[in-house]
Protein backbone atom coordinates (compact mmCIF):
# COMPACT_ATOMS: atom_id res chain seq x y z
CA UNK A 1 0.00 0.00 0.00
CA UNK A 2 2.68 2.32 0.70
CA UNK A 3 4.15 1.92 -2.74
CA UNK A 4 0.27 2.82 -4.33
CA UNK A 5 0.52 6.30 -2.00
CA UNK A 6 4.19 6.75 -3.59
CA UNK A 7 3.41 6.37 -6.77
CA UNK A 8 0.73 8.09 -6.89
CA UNK A 9 2.13 11.27 -4.99
CA UNK A 10 4.17 11.03 -7.44
CA UNK A 11 2.02 11.21 -10.61
CA UNK A 12 -0.06 13.13 -8.91
CA UNK A 13 2.97 15.87 -8.49
CA UNK A 14 4.23 15.04 -12.38
CA UNK A 15 0.25 15.54 -13.26
CA UNK A 16 0.10 19.32 -11.44
CA UNK A 17 3.30 20.24 -13.15
CA UNK A 18 2.61 19.31 -16.74
CA UNK A 19 -0.78 21.09 -16.33
CA UNK A 20 0.95 24.12 -15.04
CA UNK A 21 3.50 23.94 -18.02
CA UNK A 22 0.09 23.85 -20.40
CA UNK A 23 -1.48 26.79 -18.93
CA UNK A 24 1.54 28.59 -18.82
CA UNK A 25 2.16 28.27 -22.51
CA UNK A 26 -1.28 28.87 -23.24
CA UNK A 27 -1.52 31.88 -21.31
CA UNK A 28 1.37 33.16 -22.86
CA UNK A 29 0.07 32.82 -26.29
CA UNK A 30 -3.22 34.69 -25.64
CA UNK A 31 -0.76 37.40 -23.58
CA UNK A 32 0.96 37.80 -26.76
CA UNK A 33 -1.01 40.07 -29.09
CA UNK A 34 -2.12 43.78 -29.38
CA UNK A 35 1.45 45.06 -29.33
CA UNK A 36 3.55 46.75 -31.74
CA UNK A 37 5.77 44.39 -33.40
CA UNK A 38 9.49 44.55 -33.04
CA UNK A 39 11.08 45.38 -36.08
CA UNK A 40 14.16 43.50 -38.21
CA UNK A 41 16.24 42.92 -41.25
CA UNK A 42 16.97 39.44 -42.62
CA UNK A 43 17.92 37.85 -45.55
CA UNK A 44 16.74 34.94 -47.35
CA UNK A 45 18.64 32.43 -48.81
CA UNK A 46 19.07 34.42 -51.80
CA UNK A 47 20.07 37.09 -50.22
CA UNK A 48 17.47 39.33 -50.61
CA UNK A 49 17.04 41.86 -47.44
CA UNK A 50 13.33 41.77 -45.97
CA UNK A 51 12.64 44.86 -43.31
CA UNK A 52 9.55 44.35 -41.27
CA UNK A 53 8.62 47.58 -40.88
CA UNK A 54 8.40 47.83 -45.04
CA UNK A 55 6.16 45.68 -45.15
CA UNK A 56 3.66 48.17 -43.90
CA UNK A 57 -0.13 47.87 -45.63
CA UNK A 58 0.39 44.04 -45.45
CA UNK A 59 -0.79 41.61 -43.61
CA UNK A 60 1.95 39.63 -42.66
CA UNK A 61 2.54 35.73 -41.28
CA UNK A 62 5.50 35.09 -39.52
CA UNK A 63 6.77 31.99 -38.61
CA UNK A 64 9.80 31.42 -36.35
CA UNK A 65 10.60 27.78 -36.76
CA UNK A 66 13.85 25.67 -37.05
CA UNK A 67 14.44 22.52 -39.41
CA UNK A 68 15.44 20.06 -36.48
CA UNK A 69 12.18 20.31 -35.21
CA UNK A 70 9.51 17.34 -36.57
CA UNK A 71 6.40 20.06 -35.68
CA UNK A 72 7.70 22.97 -37.63
CA UNK A 73 8.56 20.18 -40.39
CA UNK A 74 5.17 18.84 -40.24
CA UNK A 75 3.24 22.60 -40.89
CA UNK A 76 5.22 23.42 -43.50
CA UNK A 77 2.87 21.77 -46.56
CA UNK A 78 -0.12 23.57 -45.19
CA UNK A 79 1.66 27.36 -44.76
CA UNK A 80 2.42 26.36 -48.97
CA UNK A 81 -1.26 25.84 -49.44
CA UNK A 82 -2.36 28.84 -47.42
CA UNK A 83 0.74 31.09 -49.43
CA UNK A 84 -0.77 29.79 -52.56
CA UNK A 85 -4.02 30.90 -51.63
CA UNK A 86 -3.50 34.07 -50.83
CA UNK A 87 -0.82 34.95 -53.10
CA UNK A 88 -1.78 38.16 -55.04
CA UNK A 89 -3.10 39.63 -51.72
CA UNK A 90 -1.76 42.49 -49.39
CA UNK A 91 -0.65 38.91 -47.70
CA UNK A 92 3.10 37.72 -46.81
CA UNK A 93 3.84 34.53 -45.48
CA UNK A 94 7.93 35.12 -43.80
CA UNK A 95 9.37 31.75 -42.26
CA UNK A 96 12.47 32.37 -40.04
CA UNK A 97 14.69 29.70 -39.65
CA UNK A 98 16.10 29.48 -35.93
CA UNK A 99 18.80 26.88 -37.81
CA UNK A 100 22.13 27.43 -37.15
CA UNK A 101 25.44 27.66 -38.85
CA UNK A 102 25.74 26.90 -42.80
CA UNK A 103 22.33 27.58 -44.99
CA UNK A 104 22.71 23.96 -47.16
CA UNK A 105 20.80 22.09 -44.55
CA UNK A 106 17.73 24.97 -44.98
CA UNK A 107 18.19 25.31 -48.63
CA UNK A 108 17.68 21.56 -48.90
CA UNK A 109 14.82 21.61 -46.42
CA UNK A 110 12.89 24.77 -48.81
CA UNK A 111 14.12 22.79 -52.15
CA UNK A 112 12.80 19.24 -50.95
CA UNK A 113 9.26 20.60 -49.85
CA UNK A 114 9.16 23.02 -52.88
CA UNK A 115 8.34 26.07 -50.57
CA UNK A 116 7.50 29.37 -52.29
CA UNK A 117 7.26 31.38 -49.33
CA UNK A 118 10.60 33.77 -48.30
CA UNK A 119 12.42 31.34 -45.67
CA UNK A 120 14.64 34.18 -43.84
CA UNK A 121 17.55 33.41 -41.76
CA UNK A 122 18.11 34.17 -38.42
CA UNK A 123 21.56 32.12 -37.29
CA UNK A 124 22.21 34.04 -34.40
CA UNK A 125 18.96 33.79 -32.92
CA UNK A 126 18.42 37.07 -32.70
CA UNK A 127 14.42 37.18 -33.23
CA UNK A 128 12.99 34.51 -30.65
CA UNK A 129 13.84 37.04 -27.43
CA UNK A 130 12.72 39.66 -29.08
CA UNK A 131 9.58 37.87 -29.48
CA UNK A 132 9.38 36.14 -26.34
CA UNK A 133 8.78 32.88 -28.31
CA UNK A 134 8.84 29.98 -26.09
CA UNK A 135 9.51 27.11 -28.77
CA UNK A 136 9.37 26.03 -32.18
CA UNK A 137 6.97 26.43 -34.24
CA UNK A 138 5.56 30.01 -33.34
CA UNK A 139 3.87 31.88 -35.53
CA UNK A 140 2.48 35.85 -35.14
CA UNK A 141 0.03 37.60 -37.38
CA UNK A 142 0.87 41.21 -37.85
CA UNK A 143 -1.45 43.61 -39.37
CA UNK A 144 -1.20 46.33 -41.83
CA UNK A 145 -0.42 48.59 -39.10
CA UNK A 146 2.40 46.46 -37.56
CA UNK A 147 0.75 45.26 -34.28
CA UNK A 148 0.79 41.31 -33.50
CA UNK A 149 -2.78 40.43 -33.73
CA UNK A 150 -2.65 36.69 -33.40
CA UNK A 151 -0.06 34.32 -32.43
CA UNK A 152 0.08 30.63 -32.00
CA UNK A 153 2.54 28.56 -30.24
CA UNK A 154 3.13 24.75 -31.69
CA UNK A 155 1.82 23.51 -35.23
CA UNK A 156 -0.79 24.16 -37.12
CA UNK A 157 -2.97 23.01 -39.91
CA UNK A 158 -2.87 26.21 -42.69
CA UNK A 159 -4.66 24.47 -45.39
CA UNK A 160 -8.34 24.61 -43.42
CA UNK A 161 -11.48 26.56 -44.58
CA UNK A 162 -10.75 27.96 -41.15
CA UNK A 163 -7.07 29.62 -41.42
CA UNK A 164 -8.39 30.73 -45.04
CA UNK A 165 -11.22 32.46 -43.71
CA UNK A 166 -9.49 33.90 -40.81
CA UNK A 167 -6.58 35.50 -43.16
CA UNK A 168 -9.44 36.48 -45.70
CA UNK A 169 -11.42 37.89 -42.88
CA UNK A 170 -8.50 39.95 -41.65
CA UNK A 171 -7.56 41.36 -44.95
CA UNK A 172 -11.39 41.87 -46.30
CA UNK A 173 -11.67 43.80 -42.55
CA UNK A 174 -7.74 45.63 -42.77
CA UNK A 175 -9.07 46.82 -46.31
CA UNK A 176 -12.71 48.27 -45.41
CA UNK A 177 -11.35 50.17 -42.89
CA UNK A 178 -8.94 51.93 -44.23
CA UNK A 179 -6.15 49.90 -42.78
CA UNK A 180 -6.95 49.73 -39.17
CA UNK A 181 -8.48 46.69 -37.92
CA UNK A 182 -12.00 46.48 -36.56
CA UNK A 183 -12.03 45.92 -32.41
Amino acid sequence: MKNFVRWAVVFGVLLVALFGVFYYQREQATGRVGFPAPDFTLRDLNGRSYRLSALRGKVVFLNIWATWCPPCRMEMPSMELLHRRLQGRDFIMLAVSEDEGERTGVRAFVDEMKLTFPVLLDPEGKLPPRYGVTGYPETFVIDRNGHVVEHFIGPEDWATEEAFRFFSGLLDETAMSGGQPAR
